[in-house]
């Protein structure tokens, strides 16, 4: 049973978010201190996982192919700095396809659950978005971190107005990991 897992959303938390999507390496561009804070987390013994949706597949703006790259150029950029993602778990569906791996539903983690056997009461979600959030805690999450990068002050507010609180609100992943360590 994997303990000290944290699942991590990508655009806005690892990577700048754009609103018109990131469709190629080029514009795969790593947050200020991610890659700092993924090589803390990796060294102190957390298995990361990245769960992310990404309707540009079935938009078909962007191959699975070019998809895939990217997630390969992300992990060496990553594992060269020190760091390591163990998988990435992706969603390529519209919000209106309705599917059940989509966040906020829980789908990506569960997926992650049957593929590495994972305790959830001691997992951690890290996000940007009240998506990410709700998605954690839908899976059953031990604990929820919301950082401000990416859509996290909209994020806040729209959380604070359903009355669902993250365990903690923070700057950035730095300031997520440092958390997570303590």
């Amino acid at each position: 049973m994997l303990k000290q897992v944290v699942f991590l959303d990508r655009d806005g938390v690892i990577n700048q978010d754009s609103s018109d999507y990131i469709k190629c390496w080029e514009e795969f561009i790593f947050l200020p201190n991610s890659l700092d804070a993924l090589k803390i987390l990796a060294r102190k013994g957390y298995t990361l996982i990245v769960i992310t949706n990404q309707s540009i597949i079935h938009r078909k703006w962007v191959s699975p192919e070019v998809l895939e790259e990217m997630h390969l150029r992300m992990k060496s950029a990553v594992t060269s700095h020190g760091g390591k993602i163990t998988d990435i778990f992706i969603c390529p569906h519209t919000p209106e396809q309705g599917c059940s791996c989509r966040k906020p539903k829980p789908g990506l983690i569960r997926q992650a659950c049957q593929k590495y056997a994972i305790d959830l009461s001691d997992a951690i979600m890290v996000g940007d978005s009240a998506k990410d959030i709700l998605c954690g805690k839908a899976a059953g999450c031990g604990r929820t971190i919301l950082v401000k990068t990416g859509n996290g002050i909209m994020a806040q507010d729209a959380l604070a107005q359903d009355n669902v609180n993250p365990t903690v609100v923070v700057a950035d992943l730095l300031e997520a990991a440092r958390w997570i360590i303590s």
